[in-house]
Order: C-alpha cells, then structure tokens, then sequence
C-alpha cells in the first residue's frame, strides 16, 4: 500500500472491477480511456496484464485507477504511467498526488529514472495536470490512436526525469 497526501494507492483486486468499470464508463473518462464495449471484462483483463494496477482510493472509496510498465532491457530502462479518475473528484488535486505516490515508489524502489506518459494531445486538462507534477512535453504521436469517430488522433509523449519530480 502506498500512501500519499490525499490518496491511498493499493494494488487492485477482482473486488474494485464494478467500481472501475463504472468509473471507466463515465462519458467523460470514456472519452479518453476507451475499451471494448465489456469494460469489467476490460478491466480484469488490465488486472492480468503485464502492468501493475492500483485503486486509487480518497476518503475510503476507489475513485480511480493508476497503473505502470516497464521497459526493462537496461540500455533504455524506464517506466511508463497512466491513470484515470471519477470526474465527481477532479480539481481536487488527487490526480497529481496519485503521481506523486506512484513515481516516488518507483523511484526509491524500482530504481526507474525516467518516466512517461502519452495522453491524448486534445486531453488539455491531463495535460496541464500532468505538468503541474513535472511532465514535459516531448512530442506529437502523430495519429497515434483510433477514435470512437474512426479517424485517427494525436497522443502527446510526456516525460520526466526522478530530479524533475514536482513536490
């Protein structure tokens, strides 16, 4: 379990699959975090994947999910970060906090010194809080990922480096 100022990150279980799933489901997190059309079954499957996944929890309830990977060959080792939150707790800075938690871990305990993140190049709020944390913009991901449209949109790769991690 890892605590940060505001919210508790722990590793998700098959018990938080409904919670995130409905989260998930929320047009405003759908539009961003897409899925097939069976979202618990999406959201299992997240928990079977190569990533490590982590219910973010405030105030004793899950209001999201934050999870990283690794490229592991050691000539270009770093660690890769995304999260989504219930919009009813946005503006509240948990997002950031969430970050925080997760990259200090991975700095102090994985022994990463870089970090990612690619959110959608239209996603401006994720943007603005993934930099207030010290996330820099380092390029488009031109037609990166297929929208519910059809047409393909930009991502935006974001980077920090341990020493650049915002308090």
């Amino acid at each position: 379990m890892l605590r940060g100022r505001s919210v508790t990150l722990r590793p998700a279980a098959d018990d938080d699959v409904a919670v995130l799933a409905a989260i998930r489901a929320h047009p405003e997190v759908r539009r961003w975090w897409r899925g097939d059309d069976d979202l618990t079954g999406t959201i299992r499957a997240d928990l079977d994947d190569e990533l490590t996944v982590y219910a973010v929890e405030h105030d004793g309830r899950v209001v999201g999910a934050i999870q990283w990977g690794e490229e592991s060959d050691p000539e270009y080792r770093h660690a890769s970060i995304d999260i989504f939150l219930d919009p009813e707790v946005r503006g509240r800075g948990l997002g950031g906090d969430a970050i925080r938690t997760l990259t200090r871990h991975l700095i102090d305990e994985h022994g990463h010194h870089r970090f990612t993140i690619d959110p959608a190049a239209a996603n401006t709020p994720a943007i603005r809080a993934y930099a207030k944390v010290g996330f820099r913009p380092v390029g488009i991901l031109r037609r990166y990922e297929r929208g519910p449209d059809g047409r393909w949109h930009d991502g935006l790769l974001m980077d920090l480096l341990a020493d650049e991690l915002a308090d």
